[in-house]
């Protein structure tokens, strides 16, 4: 925008635009004055401002009531786009239609947060706002933050403990351990001792990768104890597979335990510290009719 133009700008407030808009609309002070609920005297002194500030008569007496000079006529759809765009800008927004929206929602998920809160929400998502799209992209926790505060992401998942600062978060539910094997693994008949699950062959999920201890391990170091991890994985969507298919067992999330009709699982017999699963969002998004709607979509699904 040129200088002339800004100062031009910021020689008009909206009141005298709203005029303006009236004026050519009506081509009468006086019609003008009763639209806009105005003495006449205002509006006239409305309508001395504009031409001050815009350098043209805009409105000219005649025959017929006021009519409008070219710089007018140019002005008029402009001035009613520009009125209307604000309007619409300002108005209340709107209570979300599921059933109509075209959204496209962008959602930061692990492979267990895909199985456990993504996929049994999914068919009821996709009846309720059927011309949605969801798009699911691997969560990188050092990288949810700012994900969130850019508008790439419009939602994240990530375990409460050691969530992002900064967020809205809203906590979905505890999720526990279990050991898991395959069904009908002959050492999963009956729950384990303690010695027996240290002799058992565990697989093991590692997020930072390759790494052949977790929380497990950590609470059997403190009893002096420790057991024979012999694989691990990146995914628990992997370790799934692997219990489906070996003699190897592995301390799961119930939730995806449960899900599994191929896996046997029993209460391990150690005490193993679960987690809370958290739903996370930025400030920008809270308030959002879409926004809001999806968020409870989800945690009631969960």
């Amino acid at each position: 925008m040129s200088g002339i133009a800004m100062n031009n700008l910021r020689g008009l407030d909206l009141n005298l635009l709203i005029t303006l808009d009236v004026l050519l609309s009506e081509h009468n002070v006086t019609r003008a004055a009763q639209r806009l609920n105005l003495s006449q005297p205002s509006v006239s002194v409305h309508l001395a401002k504009l031409r001050d500030v815009l350098g043209d008569p805009l409105l000219l007496p005649g025959p017929r009531g006021m009519r409008p000079t070219a710089r007018a006529e140019a002005l008029r759809e402009p001035l009613r786009e520009a009125l209307e765009a604000l309007e619409r800008a300002v108005a209340p927004a709107r209570p979300f239609n599921p059933a109509e929206a075209n959204h496209t929602w962008r959602i930061a998920a692990s492979d267990y947060v895909e199985s456990t809160i993504i996929l049994p929400a999914l068919a009821g998502l996709r009846a309720a706002a059927p011309g949605a799209r969801l798009s699911i992209v691997e969560a990188a926790p050092p990288r949810i933050a700012r994900q969130a505060e850019q508008g790439e992401i419009d939602l994240a998942f990530h375990t409460s403990e050691g969530a992002p600062e900064g967020l809205r978060r809203r906590l979905l539910f505890a999720e526990r351990y279990v050991l898991a094997g395959r069904a009908g693994h002959p050492r999963l008949k009956r729950r384990p001792t303690l010695a027996q699950f240290c002799k058992l062959e565990h697989v093991i999920v590692s997020p930072d990768g390759g790494g052949f201890t977790g929380v497990t391990d950590e609470v059997l170091a403190k009893a002096g104890l420790t057991r024979r991890v012999v694989l691990s994985v990146p995914h628990f969507l992997f370790m799934s597979s692997v219990l489906e298919n070996t003699d190897l067992v592995g301390m799961l999330p119930a939730r995806l335990a449960r899900a599994n009709s191929a896996l046997r699982m029993v209460e391990p017999p150690v005490d193993v510290p679960g987690y809370e699963m958290a739903m996370l969002w930025h400030e920008r998004s809270h308030r959002d009719p879409a926004h809001q709607w999806l968020r409870e979509y989800i945690a009631s699904s969960a």
